[in-house]
């Protein structure tokens, strides 16, 4: 009977675990990280990994191709390619890795994101939305990562009706394994001809970000 009784609440324990943790309560189903970079700055997002407020990690939550500025010089406020986070608690930590293309060269990035972020992002507000024309109740449930030459990361957080806020200028360190930790002998993501004949005849404009 004991035997019984210990098998049944081991079953019941692997089950527990089997099936992941609790949802977050969040007042939406997901949040989204977007990725940026400046105009002809053509960068390739390998992973982007989170930390969220529980301490459970979730990794390549986003990775691939950022959205891309007006112009080389300076930053727009927040956007970029968003991906939705689906399952995950609002973030104590992002980690990103990428690939400049342009220098090339590879970074990478741990960036604590501070509690008022979060804050923002359960905060809901009024506003008048001009795409739907309409008032809604919005939240800030974006992070946008901006990443230019020279290992710099810009955060924002926003939303699509609120506007962005900025969260923080950051410097990222040079990734020693390079592309793909290694795994790629050294070979980087190939640079779109458009924007390597830019680099090529402007040069890269360090000290603008």
């Amino acid at each position: 009977m004991k035997r019984l009784i210990l098998l049944v609440g081991l079953l019941f324990s692997l089950c527990a675990c089997a099936t992941g943790p609790t949802p977050p309560k969040l007042p939406y189903h997901s949040w989204y990280v977007g990725l940026a970079a400046p105009r002809f700055m053509e960068v390739w997002v390998e992973s982007v990994d989170v930390l969220d407020q529980r301490g459970l990690a979730f990794f390549r939550v986003s990775a691939g191709v950022a959205g891309y500025t007006r112009k080389p010089e300076g930053w727009h406020k927040g956007g970029g390619s968003m991906m939705p986070v689906n399952n995950v608690d609002l973030p104590d930590r992002i980690f990103v890795r990428w690939q400049s293309l342009v220098e090339p060269q590879t970074y990478k990035i741990g960036i604590r994101i501070p509690q008022w972020v979060r804050d923002e992002m359960v905060k809901s507000e009024r506003v008048f939305c001009k795409g739907s024309k309409k008032w809604k109740d919005e939240y800030r449930d974006s992070i946008t990562l901006g990443m230019a030459p020279g290992g710099i990361v810009k955060v924002w957080v926003g939303g699509p009706c609120l506007g962005f806020k900025e969260v923080g200028r950051f410097q990222a360190e040079i990734e020693p394994l390079g592309p793909y930790k290694g795994k790629s002998n050294g070979q980087y993501v190939p640079i779109e001809a458009e924007n390597k004949a830019y680099v090529d005849q402007h040069g890269i404009p360090y000290g603008t970000w």
